[in-house]
């Protein structure tokens, strides 16, 4: 029996055993008639039995017998093609569907469309992941440009870099080149291992930003580099300041790389992600090293204008490939939580009653590139008092009133801003050793009700720091803001998490930074 169900694995031929066993059949008792009803056809929707030229809803009570020519119920969809099986009274066909790649048949006429959707499958199915999210194409279109240019003068800087150091020109000297080069390199790998020690928790919590700010490091690098012909005595020093941007550039985008792949893998693919894109990176850097060969190809009989090519390419392929960066980075939506993006959410709840998707809290959160974003009135922070800052004494009877069930407290404390040395108030939560991802939402939360109440009576709240004598009445004032604000916490805290799971918030971890992770001890004296 299992030598009549064997098929060849190159041939969509299936020929079923029926017709083998006939002669046996026949001598048995027939099926049982609960049997039959297996085999009924599934009612397919309008939208694809449209599609594929289904029967009418009449014959769908039916049931076909094996020798009766005609398609079956059964579809199969594979890289974008639409196939159906089709019976043609002995053998078991496998037929494209609307010009599917599977089709047996070819018309002139169209083939010309078929071929190109062809191609065009075939090249999707190479560089994009399957199962990504919608904003996934725009990434990569971006990206697209950025490493083409940012390919092309990579290479324009090395060449203008063998240049300098004598590289094929009879006066070279090998060794003296080799060893400036294993300096180079050498400087470059410790600055690295510095920079990522030094900014560990901030490529978690300011992703884009860092990850912008080192790019347009990279983009400096290679103008240092194509200086290098032009004052060839200081080779070692603008090589060396050269590549320790390069190695600082190469470890943000290494580091950060996961978080951005993760963004898109909406079904648990990052394997697959992180695979696709590393042959986008393959196939657009060569493509960029394709451009700068054209390019010295163009210049290949006068010496002076294949020496001045990089100087008047690189502010245009800069300003590209820097472009191209940032457009990209708009479109990348991080699922995971830190204080800002937190913040950002927790507003929009208040304020309009709803929980923001990740794409809606990516446009608002932006870049942030000079850090020029005004924090608004009565900014949030998380840490702690610092004492060399003015604290009113409102701030030290909150931390008295402090109990051992709590597992964060909110006090209110004043700083001076950097640039104009203004005097601002502000909110400040202050989170225990122990406390969970729930217990840092609600405190935000119970932060962003008190700013809101704070807004709405602006210079009451602002006469309290100047108490004085009234420094009780003033202190059941505050309590009484507490309370009432983390009241309100604890009754949104059940349907904001609901909404956030269900929108796709990383809800385990808030990623915070090393400011924000220190915690306090209660002491109870």
């Amino acid at each position: 029996m299992q030598s009549a169900f064997y098929t060849a694995s190159n041939s969509h031929q299936f020929p079923l055993p029926w017709k083998i066993l006939e002669t046996q059949l026949t001598a048995q008792r027939p099926f049982p008639k609960r049997l039959k009803t297996c085999f009924k056809a599934s009612t397919f929707t309008n939208s694809l039995r449209t599609s594929i030229g289904y029967e009418p809803e009449e014959s769908l009570g039916k049931e076909p017998g094996p020798a009766t020519p005609g398609h079956l119920p059964v579809v199969i969809r594979r890289s974008g093609r639409v196939s159906r099986y089709f019976w043609d009274g002995s053998c078991l066909q496998l037929v494209g569907v609307d010009g599917g790649a599977a089709s047996f048949s070819f018309n002139f006429e169209d083939g010309f469309r078929k071929l190109y959707r062809i191609c065009s499958l075939a090249v999707r199915d190479f560089f994009i992941p399957k199962q990504v999210s919608g904003n996934y194409m725009d990434y990569v279109k971006w990206k697209f440009l950025h490493r083409v240019f940012s390919s092309a003068l990579q290479v324009l800087a090395t060449q203008a870099m063998f240049r300098a150091i004598g590289i094929g020109y009879s006066r070279s000297l090998p060794a003296a080149a080799a060893l400036n080069w294993l300096l180079k390199e050498g400087l470059g790998r410790l600055s690295r291992c510095i920079y990522t020690a030094s900014l560990a928790s901030a490529f978690d919590t300011n992703l884009k930003r860092v990850r912008f700010s080192t790019s347009v490091l990279f983009s400096l690098s290679l103008g240092v580099e194509l200086l290098t012909p032009a004052f060839p005595q200081y080779f070692l020093v603008l090589a060396s300041l050269a590549n320790m941007a390069k190695q600082i550039s190469l470890a943000c985008y290494l580091v950060t790389g996961s978080a951005v792949h993760r963004s898109f893998a909406i079904a648990d693919n990052l394997g697959e992600v992180s695979a696709k894109a590393q042959i986008q990176t393959v196939c657009f850097d060569n493509l960029g090293l394709l451009l700068a060969a054209l390019l010295n190809m163009l210049f290949k009989n006068s010496q002076r204008l294949q020496t001045a090519l990089p100087f008047f390419v690189y502010p245009i392929f800069s300003v590209i490939d820097l472009f191209a960066i940032y457009q990209g980075l708009k479109h990348v939506h991080l699922q995971t939580l830190t204080k800002d993006r937190l913040e950002i959410l927790l507003n929009t709840w208040i304020e309009l009653g709803y929980v923001p998707a990740p794409a809606e809290v990516s446009k608002e959160e932006g870049i942030d590139f000079l850090r020029s974003k005004d924090r608004g009135l009565w900014p949030i922070r998380i840490g702690y008092l610092d004492p060399k800052n003015q604290i009113p004494e409102l701030s030290m009877m909150t931390m008295r009133s402090t109990s051992g069930e709590d597992y964060y407290f909110i006090s209110m404390e004043i700083f001076y801003t950097r640039i104009r040395r203004s005097r601002r108030q502000g909110i400040l939560i202050c989170v225990r050793e122990g406390a969970s991802t729930t217990d840092i939402v609600m405190g935000l939360l119970q932060a962003c009700y008190i700013r809101k109440s704070h807004l709405m009576n602006k210079y009451r709240w602002e006469n309290l720091f100047d108490a004085g004598d009234e420094l009780e009445s003033a202190l059941k004032e505050w309590s009484k803001l507490i309370e009432e604000c983390k009241r309100r916490a604890q009754g949104d805290m059940c349907l904001l998490n609901k909404q956030m799971l269900n929108l796709g918030w990383a809800m385990k971890n808030i990623l915070l930074s090393s400011q924000e992770q220190i915690r306090y001890s209660f002491v109870d004296d």
